[in-house]
């Protein structure tokens, strides 16, 4: 399945891109809140993760939660420590394959009680906010594919990075704070994208999470 970045980034569109970027974190959507909410412990899943990704709409059901943060915690851990320290995903030289850590790990939060793969990806993100991408059925409408490293790996490379370096402009001439990850800006636009054209939660974990968090300012 082909992957197509949204149009705002593809076709360098700055005023729609700033004015999106000033909107989500200017109000902000509960989603800015996510990136603010402090980060103790990156190589352990702690209660704070479970509340930070409540701010993108979506809740650790009580089966995952008790695995994650006491009974399978530690291998939930090594599985952290595996996949390395934080840095961004242009980094990455090598082709992900599946022997890429942050794999193994996916589907380990992928196999738990009640899980998606909304919630697992906005929990590895909260831990890896430079190198794994946020996710969920907005953003899928909007490139047309499932969650995708590979190829977003490869459009952030190319042109020696052009298109990382064009979203840290965009995080500066928006105002946006500096520990914001450049994913997590392509994640912001091809969000706020997919919300201009309309697009609409799919999943169950998504349109529950939806219903719990507040209609006016639920956001990804």
């Amino acid at each position: 399945m082909s992957y197509r970045p949204p149009t705002t980034v593809r076709d360098r569109d700055d005023v729609r891109a700033v004015r999106y970027l000033e909107s989500y974190f200017g109000r902000p959507y509960t989603g800015a809140h996510f990136d603010e909410w402090p980060e103790q412990s990156p190589d352990r899943f702690t209660a704070d993760d479970l509340v930070a990704v409540s701010f993108l709409s979506v809740f650790v059901p009580p089966l995952a939660a008790r695995k994650l943060l006491l009974t399978e915690a530690d291998h939930f851990a090594a599985l952290l420590t595996a996949v390395g320290p934080d840095r961004d995903l242009v980094e990455e030289a090598e082709h992900l394959g599946p022997e890429w850590p942050a794999r193994e790990l996916h589907a380990a939060v992928l196999a738990l009680p009640g899980v998606g793969p909304t919630i697992t990806s906005k929990l590895l993100a909260r831990k890896r906010p430079r190198l794994l991408p946020v996710y969920d059925s907005v953003v899928a409408q909007v490139t047309g594919s499932p969650i995708q490293w590979e190829p977003l790996r490869q459009l952030l490379r190319a042109e020696d990075g052009a298109l990382h370096q064009y979203l840290e402009q965009l995080r500066q001439r928006a105002v946006v704070p500096p520990h914001v990850s450049a994913l997590r800006i392509y994640d912001v636009l091809t969000w706020m994208e997919g919300k201009d054209a309309d697009y609409r939660p799919q999943s169950r974990e998504e349109q529950l999470g939806a219903e719990l968090a507040e209609p006016e300012t639920t956001a990804d």
